[in-house]
């Protein structure tokens, strides 16, 4: 039977701290029918699904840091978290497929990019899911050390509650100095 991964990615539109993806291989015991997109689901079933994808998959995680974001751009950080990812795999897929519509270079690979993939494809929902949810302990435990910005709520990204703290209390180091509205105020 041929491998296949799916890769997705979480925070590329955060204004904080790193941008993560996920490479999954379901195995053939996974109930694919329990698998969506990361965003249609509350917190609570994602922590489940997380818990049981990671016990019926070979999966990785791979992160582009804050300073590669700065350095490369978020695009060229994101393709690099996916590079990484699916690197990490402890086996290598005959197809990688890639939500979204751009692919990050590896050669010898066979990859495929697919429009709304997290929606469409059971291994790129699995990899949106363990993403998200590793991605969201780490942005938690950061709200602790930066209180006032509510990253446990808002996870980063330009909400309301978050611009309204960035206003009342400047930026952090963990802010992308490269984003707007971060840049205009440094």
């Amino acid at each position: 039977m041929k491998i296949i991964a799916g890769v997705d990615e979480v925070g590329r539109g955060s204004l904080i701290g790193p941008v993560y993806a996920a490479a999954v291989i379901l195995k053939k015991s996974a109930n694919k029918d329990v698998l969506k997109d990361s965003k249609s689901l509350t917190k609570l079933k994602r922590e489940i699904l997380s818990k049981y994808i990671k016990k019926n998959s070979i999966w990785s995680i791979g992160k582009a840091s804050l300073k590669e974001i700065e350095e490369i751009n978020i695009l060229q950080a994101t393709l690099l978290a996916m590079k990484r990812a699916i690197k990490k795999l402890k086996k290598k897929p005959a197809l990688v497929l890639i939500d979204g519509n751009k692919l990050p270079k590896i050669e010898n690979y066979n990859l495929r990019a697919i429009i709304n993939g997290d929606q469409k494809i059971p291994s790129i929902s699995a990899a949106s899911i363990i993403a998200k949810v590793t991605r969201d302990k780490m942005i938690t435990k950061l709200s602790k050390k930066f209180k006032g910005y509510y990253w446990d709520q808002n996870f980063g990204y330009g909400t309301k509650q978050h611009l309204e703290a960035i206003k009342a209390l400047g930026i952090t180091s963990e802010h992308r100095k490269t984003f707007s509205p971060i840049k205009k105020i440094k």
